[in-house]
């Protein structure tokens, strides 16, 4: 599927060399079709990783890709250059007067906080109101899952004795719903958290169901009985060494750190992981992508003068 992403966006040249399709707008503007137009809201403070992960995720269906990285103004990055943001990202001001096919609202490291001690929550309350009635589907990830059901149901997190951290093994509990069609029984996908939010509270609200969870990691997928709102408590977009990377940096800063479970071959932090979840992720995200933005978008979403040619 070609990605539509500003000509210079530093993510481009790794999608390109992975032989992912990534088009410009101004070569998109003379594709006679029409895009899906997603936003991400990007939470995480490695924002430039954050963006090649998810625009990786999102290259698997022949759909048309527009993305918008957004940002939040009440909250000043510290690992990601101005310039670097007043170029490739608008703000919830810039956007809020259109319609979206899909959102993504990413994680962040702010777990152990309440959520009226993020200095964002506030405008990010504001978009995720805002996405009930100008997004089709609105994907949550980890943080961003725990907040979106705070938000919209009022269920609290919880700290867990210890950190899940690495690789887990999940079950699928109901295959027929679309988001999980395609997956195995049992498959992987990599977690890093301090809370969670638990799985009979989520069990008992009508207005959800559980899509997959762990024996080890709790839930991981759960959604609103109308997609409209998807909720992934864990991080299926993450690359091979991401946690690798997170684990050693930890490390260098002396912190109690446990190494992640089920990553690193025979438990050898110098060995490479092994990529065990990219399959299951990519179909969930094709899956989201198709069944519940691309083809329950309401027709008045589109303005369909930029796609048809009047005669």
């Amino acid at each position: 599927m070609p990605i539509k992403t500003l000509a210079d966006l530093p993510a481009n040249a790794i999608l390109e060399h992975e032989n992912i399709f990534v088009m410009d707008e101004q070569r998109a503007d003379h594709q006679d079709i029409r895009p899906i137009e997603i936003g991400i809201l990007n939470l995480m403070p490695l924002k430039e990783d954050t963006e090649l992960q998810l625009l990786r995720s999102l290259s698997n269906t022949p759909l048309q890709v527009d993305v918008t990285f957004l940002m939040v103004t009440s909250h000043e990055a510290k690992n990601t250059s101005k310039s670097h943001l007043n170029k490739f990202y608008e703000t919830f001001d810039d956007i809020k007067d259109r319609n979206l096919d899909g959102l993504i609202i990413t994680g962040a490291p702010i777990e152990l906080s309440r959520y009226e001690d993020v200095d964002y929550w506030d405008e990010l309350c504001k978009i995720m109101e805002w996405s009930k009635t100008h997004v089709t589907s609105t994907l949550h990830l980890c943080w961003g899952a725990q907040a979106g059901l705070y938000y919209h149901y009022g269920i609290e997190k919880h700290v867990m004795d210890k950190k899940v951290f690495g690789i887990y093994e999940h079950h699928v509990r109901n295959r027929k719903v679309p988001l999980v069609r395609g997956f195995d029984d049992v498959f992987l996908a990599p977690h890093s958290r301090h809370t969670e939010v638990p799985f009979d509270v989520i069990d008992k609200n009508k207005d959800l169901i559980i899509l997959a969870d762990s024996d080890e990691a709790g839930v991981h997928i759960c959604m609103s009985n109308d997609g409209n709102q998807i909720f992934v408590m864990g991080h299926p977009e993450y690359d091979r060494v991401t946690l690798d990377r997170e684990y050693k940096r930890d490390l260098a800063k002396g912190l109690d750190i446990q190494m992640p479970v089920n990553y690193y071959p025979d438990n050898d932090i110098n060995r490479k992981p092994l990529l065990q979840w990219r399959a299951h992720a990519n179909a969930m995200y094709s899956n989201w992508l198709n069944y519940y933005v691309y083809q329950q978008t309401p027709y008045e979403f589109i303005d369909s003068n930029r796609f048809i040619k009047k005669k």
